[in-house]
């Protein structure tokens, strides 16, 4: 899917990839340093470590290029949580485990996470659709392990709220640690976090 959203005259797959997850370091690093939109493609290129015109074999504008971090961060969730899924444990554990995973990977990724939400808006129409629809991804992994660990808890509407709120609760680490990090540890986040949860399905 991210081959059809963002064009490249290079065919070489494995080429592809490697000079985008460059470009996408190297993006990363100029906007939590300037912000997407202070940030130039050359500054890009140069930070990535090739030429403005190698840059442009890879994408057409400084909006494909948020697009490709977008999609990598949550290419990164995806991945954590699909690891994480299928640890063993009895269910309550296994969900313990995800909310724990999440939690952790949202402390990881701060910067990059403020980043997307702020700038996600200066996506085209079918860009924004798309990282949109990864985000619905998410969720409803998230409703899928509740709904196998806590088959005769919750209902389907209760499931869907709760991974919502579990989804949020992971971000607002991010968004709010201006006042939750002078608060809590990470461990001491999740730790409380997770006990709150598990009282609302009591």
């Amino acid at each position: 899917m991210t081959e059809e959203q963002v064009f490249s005259a290079v065919k070489d797959k494995e080429l592809v990839e490697k000079r985008r997850k460059q470009m996408i370091q190297g993006a990363l690093n100029l906007f939590k340093e300037k912000g997407f939109h202070r940030t130039t493609t050359r500054e890009i290129a140069k930070e990535s470590g090739f030429s403005i015109g190698t840059l442009y074999e890879y994408i057409r504008t400084k909006e494909d290029v948020l697009f490709l971090v977008c999609d990598a961060i949550y290419e990164q969730v995806q991945n954590r949580l699909t690891a994480v899924i299928h640890v063993k444990g009895s269910p309550l554990e296994k969900l313990v485990s995800v909310i724990d995973a999440y939690f952790r990977l949202m402390d990881e990724m701060q910067e990059e996470i403020v980043i997307m939400y702020q700038e996600v808006k200066s996506l085209k129409k079918n860009s924004k659709e798309y990282v949109l629809q990864k985000e619905r991804e998410m969720v409803q992994m998230l409703e899928k392990v509740i709904v196998t660990c806590l088959p005769e808890s919750v209902t389907s509407k209760d499931a869907m709220l709760l991974a919502n709120n579990i989804f949020i609760q992971g971000q607002m680490w991010s968004f709010r640690r201006w006042m939750l990090h002078r608060e809590f540890t990470i461990d001491e986040y999740i730790e409380r976090q997770t006990q709150l949860i598990l009282r609302s399905l009591s």
